[in-house]
């Protein structure tokens, strides 16, 4: 289906009477990570909160680490999805605290997050797959390294790893950049011109799916305890490790699975597989379409998909937008 469908639809059920009228359920906050597969699954779920549900939904522009920060101190947003917990101590003491509940892995087979070169720099040059290869070609890597932005806790994980493994006493600059939208421009601008690029990155995203990246070979296991206190911005690893197949979860705060538990268990079962979110990301990419328009496309394509995740009344109601 075309982007101008698809904005047809979207802009139809907007436009039906009764839409969003009922009052089922109240407000709902939910985090709109500033991440595209976040966004998107942010978008499916205000969708079915507002048309099945009647909630009154509002979006909290967030990132990790601030999204965690908030729910501790304000108890606020309801709902934090897409949480790459690897990088996110904070999850572990607001769940053991009973501030938050674990609704599902919203992501069931997890991501994948670690540091890529391009193929075609591994592919002129092999040893740039390897840790080793890194520090001893600065020179080919343009002698930068693209970390997270501000807000991501992949950001302290990835400044602690690097110094440990000598990538700064080996001669790489540490570039933190401003948003993840420039940290996407940079590999894209990279490969399109053919130039030197290494960097953290992560898949599901729509990167991934268009550009050859090759993931390097830290060469060692995944040590958790390092791991955790490199993605603490409070503490200093002092050893090194490599990337762990990342949980990434969906969790609600206790008081608002109290009040709300019909979109509590909504929430628990809406769950889906990275293949899935990259069908959607590579369509929104190539039709370059908007979060809510890559939502609609979702929903179009994975109507038995998401009607499990839904109760029957709120089925129904959602139905008639189908």
């Amino acid at each position: 289906m075309s982007k101008k469908l698809l904005g047809a639809a979207a802009f139809g059920v907007m436009m039906m009477p009764g839409v969003a009228s009922a009052s089922e359920c109240g407000e709902v906050t939910i985090t709109e990570m500033n991440w595209a597969s976040s966004a998107v699954i942010t978008e499916v779920a205000k969708f079915i909160m507002e048309n099945g549900y009647g909630c009154t939904v509002q979006k909290v522009p967030s990132s990790t680490t601030p999204s965690l920060v908030s729910v501790a101190e304000t108890g606020k947003p309801d709902i934090v999805t897409e949480l790459w917990i690897n990088g996110a101590p904070a999850y572990n003491e607001l769940q053991d605290a009973g501030k938050i509940t674990t609704s599902a892995d919203v992501l069931s087979d997890g991501g994948l997050e670690g540091w890529w070169v391009p193929r075609y720099m591994v592919d002129a040059n092999p040893e740039l797959a390897t840790l080793q290869g890194l520090l001893d070609n600065v020179d080919l890597l343009g002698g930068r390294f693209h970390n997270c932005p501000d807000g991501w806790a992949c950001k302290n994980t990835n400044a602690d790893l690097a110094r440990n493994f000598g990538l700064e006493e080996a001669g790489f600059e540490i570039f933190v950049h401003g948003s993840g939208e420039t940290l996407a421009t940079s590999i894209g601008a990279a490969y399109e011109n053919q130039e030197p690029w290494l960097g953290y990155y992560w898949s599901p995203d729509p990167l991934m799916a268009k550009y050859d990246m090759v993931e390097v070979d830290l060469g060692v296991p995944y040590n958790e305890e390092v791991f955790l206190c490199a993605a603490n911005a409070e503490c200093t690893a002092e050893g090194v490790s490599s990337w762990p197949v990342g949980p990434v979860k969906t969790v609600v705060t206790t008081d608002f699975e109290s009040r709300e538990p019909a979109i509590a268990e909504f929430m628990s079962n809406m769950s889906y597989d990275n293949a899935t979110v990259l069908d959607y990301l590579a369509w929104m990419d190539s039709n370059k379409a908007t979060y809510e328009e890559a939502a609609v496309y979702f929903l179009l394509n994975n109507k038995e998909l998401w009607q499990s995740w839904v109760s029957e009344e709120a089925n129904a109601k959602l139905a008639e937008f189908f």
